[in-house]
């Protein structure tokens, strides 16, 4: 059973951040009769527009309100500030700083988007929270599932895998049956002026960053060798903690690479394969090697959405997800030692140490956890 459905005057609680998909998830949910009050979430108030100076987010407001006036909804902002840059962005510092290539986007959904939109609806009395994710919850007889999106190049589904029963039980995800192309006719027929507004990209509420540039802000540039696959020293960097598990390097990228392939006489594409944080070194590969492969990748902090379901992954076909829209493989799921190991039915590069692993089962999202080492 799809847990959207029209219960005329149920009130709800909508993160409406000035994009069409918000906005049209408003849209949506005032056709189906809910009560909506839009909220606003003040995360990150250092980006600014390069051309006007003005705040982003006080931009991104005035999308929303705008939108919120057209349809006759309350509307409220919400800061959320201290709470991101203690929970997210000071944890993605310091996880940087490790070595570790952390996704703040789930991180954000994790500790900021959904317990803090929940909290602050139940303080006013309202059951239920909204958002503009492409995404799908069903309902199964007690508990909720998580599935992707109908628009398979815009799912979310990735970035949500940390939702539990409780979060699920409380989210509606309006647009999760529309395709992007639908939303933005939807949004034009309807006179919405961010139809046709770029999608924000970059790093969640903060947008899109020079990240060496933003990492420099805490950590400091540390001189290191790039070494090839045999131990050979091939260039230099300027701190581990600034790149991440295939990244390209080369002469584009800041980087004096001089090896060529023996048989083209071309330059070739050369990827990091490796990070030592102690020894502050990288290793690199040209492109194709196998070192830049894995095929079996062990999983730390293991969440399943439904806990209940451990043993199902052992016994049904299941297919993992590396990056949001990333290729689904299909894989094998075992337990070693108390840790969940994930074989890929082939191997596959760009795996890299504190990103998620997502696993899916047909359209249902199961859960997942971070990629950990070795």
């Amino acid at each position: 059973m799809n847990q959207f459905k029209n219960k005329p005057k149920q009130k709800v609680l909508l993160a409406m951040s000035g994009g069409v998909d918000s906005s049209v998830a408003a849209l949506f949910l005032k056709k189906k009769g809910y009560k909506i009050y839009g909220a606003f979430m003040k995360n990150w108030s250092d980006t600014k527009n390069k051309i006007t100076g003005k705040c982003a987010w006080i931009e991104e407001r005035d999308y929303a309100m705008k939108i919120a006036t057209k349809l006759g909804i309350t509307f409220v902002t919400l800061d959320f500030e201290k709470e991101y840059k203690k929970l997210v962005v000071d944890e993605m510092f310091k996880k940087y700083k490790a070595g570790i290539t952390p996704n703040p986007d789930i991180d954000c959904n994790e500790k900021i988007k959904f317990p803090l939109l929940i909290e602050a609806a139940k303080k006013a009395g309202i059951n239920l929270i909204a958002t503009g994710h492409y995404a799908r919850i069903k309902k199964k007889g007690k508990n909720y599932e998580l599935h992707r999106a109908k628009d398979e190049n815009k799912d979310q589904s990735y970035f949500l895998y940390r939702q539990n029963q409780d979060e699920l039980s409380r989210t509606l995800f309006p647009i999760g049956n529309l395709t992007k192309k639908k939303v933005r006719a939807l949004a034009r027929k309807n006179g919405f002026q961010n139809a046709d507004k770029k999608g924000t990209v970059g790093i969640c509420f903060i947008g899109k960053v020079n990240l060496k540039n933003f990492l420099s802000k805490k950590i400091k540039p540390k001189i290191g060798k790039i070494l090839d696959p045999e131990g050979n020293v091939i260039g230099k960097h300027d701190g581990v903690y600034f790149y991440t598990i295939g990244q390209r390097l080369g002469p584009r990228y800041g980087f004096e690479i001089e090896r060529k392939d023996k048989t083209t006489k071309r330059m070739s594409k050369w990827y990091v394969s490796k990070k030592d944080v102690k020894t502050n070194t990288l290793t690199a590969a040209p492109e194709g090697h196998p070192i830049l492969y894995r095929k079996i990748i062990m999983v730390d902090n293991l969440h399943l959405i439904d806990e209940t379901k451990k043993e199902f992954l052992k016994h049904k076909r299941i297919f993992s997800r590396i990056r949001q829209v990333g290729e689904l493989i299909p894989s094998k799921i075992s337990e070693e030692k108390g840790k969940i190991k994930v074989i890929l039915n082939k191997a596959i590069n760009g795996v890299s140490e504190g990103q998620a692993i997502v696993l899916y089962h047909k359209t249902k999202c199961l859960g997942g956890g971070v990629i950990g080492f070795g």
